[in-house]
């Protein structure tokens, strides 16, 4: 039992698309069809509970990440701090919730959710189904994306071009200033100073630096996609 919380990493390997990981995309995919499916309903009758379900959610993966690695003494400030896009977005989307601020909406709808998304498909995660870490990994990814669909769907949000520019800009400054505190940390938050040490997808994208390079006009076509689609979608409408 105590197993499924240990530090062991060859005990539960994680499985690059293998069931356990599948099997939560599907989760993900599967509630995000109910959200869109039930939109009217839960707009006129239980906002508060899914509001505040999400941000309860993202915090408590935020607190079990931390705890865990401070009863095994392995925090450390070169790894645990949030800064990683990971912790970035699942405080900006509890804050985005709270608020209902337009502006951190634009930036948590297109950086928060593209790069939950990543994460959740090509995840850099070393411990594996049934382990505490796996369930905690993917529900706090899969809070970060509903999170965004809540505010579009629900709550009505809308992105518009100029919230794809904002988001590039926002995403970028986010990313000079946590390469600036990884100089002096000696840390690799975002992977802006290295690539991280399991298989991602970064490995497909060149060397460093270049790779980084690649990420940006990947990122900026992701957004414009995400974007386009929901432009097509609403004049189809």
């Amino acid at each position: 039992m105590w197993g499924l919380f240990s530090f062991d990493r060859a005990e539960y390997p994680f499985e690059l698309f293998g069931l356990p990981h599948i099997a939560m995309l599907l989760l993900t995919f599967i509630v995000a069809i109910y959200l869109f499916s039930n939109r009217k309903k839960i707009r006129e009758q239980s906002t508060v509970v899914w509001t505040y379900s999400l941000i309860g959610v993202l915090i408590l993966g935020e607190v079990t990440f931390h705890v865990w690695y401070f009863v095994h003494g392995e925090w450390d400030i070169t790894v645990n701090l949030p800064l990683q896009l990971s912790s970035i977005s699942m405080y900006l989307c509890a804050a985005m919730l709270l608020t209902k601020d337009y502006r951190m909406f634009e930036v948590a709808f297109f950086v928060s959710m593209t790069g939950a998304l990543i994460a959740m498909i090509t995840p850099e995660l070393f411990f594996g189904y049934p382990h505490m870490r796996f369930f905690q990994f993917f529900i706090s990814h899969m809070a970060i994306v509903l999170a965004c669909l809540y505010m579009l769907w629900v709550e009505q949000f809308k992105p518009t071009l100029r919230s794809v520019w904002r988001a590039f800009v926002a995403l970028n400054v986010i990313a000079f200033v946590v390469w600036n505190i990884n100089n002096i940390l000696g840390s690799n938050y975002m992977f802006l100073n290295g690539k991280p040490s399991s298989a991602t997808f970064l490995d497909y994208l060149g060397p460093y630096p270049w790779y980084i390079l690649s990420l940006e006009v990947i990122a900026i076509g992701l957004f414009l996609i995400i974007y386009g689609g929901l432009y097509i979608g609403q004049r189809i409408k």
